[in-house]
């Protein structure tokens, strides 16, 4: 029987909670310490788990032969001290996103942790979530066509931050999963934001990516809005979904509609966009949680020595995008290339997640049938036709 890992979580305030919940679940390891610098907290953390040693010293965390993980759970501006200090202690790391403040910061913990031979992870946990798989499955098989455009809105009343905008606190869970369906990186990048409430931090935001094959992302980010709403968009040549993560189901909705131009014609007269209007279909979508599944897949990866679906190069691109971002901001919305980052050479391929892949539920790749649903799928008829609409109405 092989030792388990023990594991050492570093915060616990908003976000560490989830973690310490997860990792104490997991047979694989043993959550041996929680470190915050909070007494309260701490006392609380001891009523729900005594049997976790509970510091205030990071130091005792770090020097702890037993330890052989530990999870970044801090506030932005401590990532990137912590990380290189947990990774020179000789200890796989996972960090909370994002990453750090800059390109800079997290090149220097890849160059650690590959000089040290350790896992480092950063947590973008919407990659660990079925709805996200489920659709980069049907992207990859081409069941919509070639993405044309992804639209993204996560919208909410607070939390304001003072040391962060909301593009740093929200934008990286919609630049990581757009990263992750294109698999491509952004040419350039425009931002405007206006700070309503606290003076230079920017509480509203629009993000715009320009990619190649004239594809693009729109990214809305607001802390002042009356609504939760967590949903993007991704427009295609065949279909189009829509994910909403905030429905309880039917997160993922296909809609058999296109617009279609003629492929010649000889007079305006005859110029004319057909609209095709097909079915609605929701896939049936396994109900886990992606945080237990990400921290699940931190320690295979350290078990197996494979490389993370969310490692520390995707933290470093989803940062640098975020850094062309604050500057475009700076400059009133200007365009800002975003350079172009060459692959590492020896990089092994990124492990597999350990939750498995839904199946495809029988996703047709001809754009003349709808898709038929698999049992558990929602399937909503409407005409199946194509309408002729002259140019100019609108």
């Amino acid at each position: 029987m092989s030792k388990r890992l023990n594991v050492g979580v570093i915060g616990f305030g908003y976000w560490g909670p989830n973690l310490v919940r997860n990792f104490r679940s997991l047979p694989e390891c043993r959550l041996k310490m929680v470190c915050d610098m909070s007494e309260e907290r701490l006392a609380h953390l001891h009523s729900l788990y005594p049997d976790v040693e509970c510091e205030k010293s990071f130091e005792r965390m770090l020097n702890d032969p037993e330890i052989g993980a530990i999870v970044v759970a801090t506030g932005l501006k401590y990532h990137f001290q912590m990380a290189k200090a947990s990774l020179l202690a000789g200890k796989h790391t996972l960090i909370e996103k994002p990453m750090a403040t800059s390109v800079a910061e997290c090149e220097e913990l890849i160059h650690i942790a590959q000089e040290k031979g350790l896992v480092l992870m950063v947590g973008h946990t919407f990659l660990y979530s079925a709805a996200v798989r489920k659709i980069k499955e049907i992207v990859d098989h081409h069941d919509i066509g070639d993405i044309r455009y992804i639209s993204a809105r996560r919208l909410n009343l607070g939390l304001f931050h003072k040391d962060i905008n909301v593009t740093w606190d929200l934008a990286p869970h919609d630049l990581s999963i757009i990263l992750y369906i294109l698999q491509e990186h952004p040419l350039n990048v425009n931002c405007r934001g206006a700070a309503h409430i606290t003076p230079d931090i920017e509480d509203v935001t629009s993000m715009n990516l320009r990619f190649g094959n004239e594809k693009s992302a729109i990214i809305h980010s607001s802390w002042l809005d009356p609504r939760k709403v967590r949903e993007m968009t991704i427009v295609g040549s065949k279909r189009m979904i829509v994910y909403d993560d905030v429905a309880f189901q039917e997160k993922i909705k296909i809609f058999d509609v296109r617009v279609e131009s003629p492929p010649h014609y000889d007079s305006f007269v005859e110029f004319h966009y057909a609209y095709h209007y097909g079915d609605m279909y929701s896939p049936h979508i396994k109900v886990d949680e992606p945080l237990r599944t990400e921290c699940q897949h931190f320690l295979e990866c350290i078990k197996d020595g494979s490389v993370p679906l969310t490692s520390g190069q995707n933290g470093l691109e989803v940062v640098q995008i975020l850094e062309m971002a604050s500057k475009s901001v700076k400059q009133g919305g200007a365009l800002v290339e975003i350079p172009a980052r060459r692959a590492k050479t020896g990089m092994r391929t990124p492990a597999a997640v350990g939750a498995p892949v839904l199946p495809a539920n029988g996703a047709s790749k001809d754009p003349g049938r709808p898709i038929r649903p698999s049992p558990g799928g929602v399937n909503r008829r409407q005409p199946n036709r194509l309408v002729g609409v002259d140019v100019e109405r609108d």
